[in-house]
């Protein structure tokens, strides 16, 4: 085909829609995968792909696809315009259309299987048009990198470039077993934490060691020492439940055991930073019907 010669938009657009989804799922295996055809068929569509532009899009490696600068300029060009077509679909659909299409939620491991998995049950009963691939992660990838559509998040997104919707209000909530206080005291200010074995989760900012907590305008900084530190909270639930130190973990997490007796609340009246729970994602997926309503399930969700 020469230069000159246009392309049939369909499949111009089919071909980036492959080229994104090849870089999301970062080898042709796992591309070949979710395509449901062989890797050697995907390796051939992308070299047809290569030999239509003239260039080299894709540095090839045993475990991973890197984008060269070629690359990195065509999926960037790539994902604005299927962008563009969706909003533009989205407009034409109207407010009222029935969603439909692939949606892309991530969060994080407990939360998810607790409750994101559960409401998305129920969305995809009311909405079965929606394709949906939940992904759940010990550490959240940025929702910037074109993996996912949206996330589960705690706290406010750093980037400007997301939207956050607030879920629900999210304490955090300082707790140990009965038997632990009983052998080593319950704390009547923060200072008084440095004494206990603190059970760290190395995800959040108390794994570094320093806990601020407010009670009104006061606001204590507290280094925090201890022999557990875990990647998963439920782990550290589960240990300060054995009596084996202090732990500081969402309430949804942890209100169960307290309500229980099996775990206790220190310090109540003092704070920890918040950390509500939102649903996060980029802007320009804000028209997107299936994204709009989504986020609209997950909110009826969260405040029933």
């Amino acid at each position: 085909m020469s230069a000159a010669t246009p392309r049939n938009p369909s499949t111009a657009s089919q071909d980036m829609q492959f080229f994104t989804l090849l870089l999301r799922c970062g080898s042709l295996t796992a591309a070949a995968r979710e395509l449901r055809i062989s890797t050697a068929a995907v390796s051939k569509r992308l070299s047809a792909l290569e030999a239509l532009l003239g260039v080299t899009l894709l540095h090839r490696t045993t475990r991973r696809l890197a984008p060269t600068q070629e690359g990195a300029t065509y999926l960037s060009g790539a994902r604005r315009i299927l962008d563009d077509i969706a909003e533009l679909e989205a407009a034409i659909q109207g407010a009222t259309a029935e969603p439909a299409g692939l949606l892309r939620v991530n969060a994080t491991l407990g939360f998810g299987r607790m409750h994101i998995g559960p409401a998305l049950a129920a969305f995809s009963r009311r909405y079965p048009g929606v394709e949906v691939q939940l992904q759940l992660s010990v550490n959240p990838p940025p929702i910037t990198d074109d993996a996912y559509d949206v996330g589960i998040r705690f706290g406010e997104p750093p980037d400007s470039r997301l939207i956050a919707r607030r879920l629900a209000p999210n304490r955090r909530l300082l707790c140990a077993s009965p038997a632990w206080l009983q052998r080593h005291g319950t704390p009547a200010e923060p200072a008084e934490l440095a004494r206990h074995n603190f059970i760290a989760i190395r995800q959040a900012d108390e794994a570094q060691g320093l806990l601020r907590l407010s009670r009104g305008r006061r606001v204590e900084t507290v280094r925090l020492r201890g022999n557990l530190s875990t990647n998963d909270g439920e782990v550290a639930v589960h240990w300060a439940l054995a009596g084996l130190g202090v732990v500081l973990r969402a309430e949804w997490d942890v209100a169960r055991y307290l309500r229980s007796g099996r775990l206790r609340q220190i310090l109540p009246e003092w704070q920890s930073p918040p950390a509500d729970i939102h649903a996060v994602y980029p802007a320009r997926l804000a028209s997107v019907r299936r994204v709009q309503v989504f986020v609209e399930h997950l909110v009826r969700h969260f405040g029933a």
